[in-house]
């Protein structure tokens, strides 16, 4: 009897420790997911915890941007802009620089010229439809090639410091202290007014403030954890500032582009205004450039170009704004 029931406590003893550990284990809380770890072999044990949160956050961006009245009322308008410029060929198919009727018709004049003709009998909807074309297309250009420049200075400059640092802020601080629409009006008159010039002049005065912002983004991200441990795990120079500080610092420069869109199509105007246009296009600054003679005996030569540019540019700042709230995490947390 003795023998049986000795036999039986391994077994009893063994069960109540499995039921221990099992107790144990389901009461232990679960590891801590780091989601700020790029390293290979730790991003395979939180593949799923990355690409679970990774959504969350753009998610919460949009949601953020689509919650702000004024972004989407300026994101709206700008599409109606892009829309008219994609669909000029279809809906204006002769050239917008022909003479197509009797000169200086006013709107509502005509019915087969909504907006009426200039003072060479122009169609004025054909030509502020076109020369939508011609503005966005110097804005977006010029702010392309000028955020291209100032993140390579500015993510440079940032990032190694030292001597390195000290050459390009002088760089920078040269163009600086140049009037910016002297240095635009002298480029364009020493290289000939076509677009590709006036893209180029326009982004030689507006990538010094990109540079600016860039570097202070680098300067203060270079030092967080996530770059030490990128360069721990030995990561080369190009991969940490391509894959880890390049990503964080973004949001700011894109708000700047926003506005550098809007400041382009600005200083383009300036430029057809002042008869340093391409004189074989048509945009919004050259209409109002050609208006600016009879602007008491036909001022809607010049009105309907110049609403034009101030809906275009208000709509791109209102953009501006609302991807500033909505990529701010300071300004987004509470929404």
């Amino acid at each position: 009897m003795m023998t049986s029931f000795e036999s039986r406590l391994p077994a009893v003893a063994s069960h109540g420790v499995d039921h221990g550990a099992t107790d144990a284990a389901q009461s232990a809380p679960p590891p801590p997911a780091w989601t700020n770890i790029h390293a290979p072999d730790a991003l395979r044990a939180t593949t799923s915890d990355a690409e679970r949160l990774a959504p969350v956050g753009r998610w919460r961006a949009t949601r953020a941007y689509l919650r702000n009245p004024t972004a989407v009322i300026g994101l709206l308008i700008l599409a109606v802009v892009l829309a008219a410029a994609a669909l000029a060929p279809t809906l204006f198919p002769e050239d917008p620089l022909a003479m197509v009727d009797r000169p200086l018709q006013w709107p509502g004049q005509n019915p087969d010229y909504p907006l009426g003709t200039d003072a060479l009998g122009r169609d004025v909807l054909a030509g502020l439809v076109h020369g939508a074309r011609v503005s966005l297309l110097i804005g977006a250009a010029a702010t392309l090639v000028s955020v291209v420049a100032g993140v390579l200075v500015g993510a440079t400059s940032g990032y190694f410091g030292g001597r390195i640092d000290d050459l390009l802020v002088k760089l920078v601080e040269v163009f600086q202290t140049i009037p910016g629409f002297i240095l635009l009006i002298v480029t364009v008159a020493i290289a000939q007014p076509t677009i590709p010039a006036i893209t180029l002049a326009i982004a030689l005065v507006s990538w010094p403030a990109v540079a600016r912002l860039v570097r202070a983004e680098f300067r203060a991200l270079r030092e967080k954890d996530m770059v030490m441990a990128a360069r721990g795990l030995g990561y080369g120079h190009t991969r940490i500032i391509l894959r880890e500080i390049l990503p964080n610092a973004l949001p700011p420069v894109i708000v700047m582009a926003s506005v550098t869109v809007a400041t382009a199509i600005l200083m383009e105007s300036a430029l057809s205004f002042m008869g340093l246009g391409d004189p074989n296009t048509i945009s919004w600054g050259s209409m109002i450039g050609a208006g600016r003679e009879m602007l008491r005996t036909a001022w809607y030569l010049s009105a309907i170009p110049g609403l034009a540019i101030v809906v275009t540019v208000l709509a791109l700042n209102l953009i501006g704004d609302g991807l500033n709230d909505a990529l701010n995490p300071r300004l987004s947390e509470g929404r």
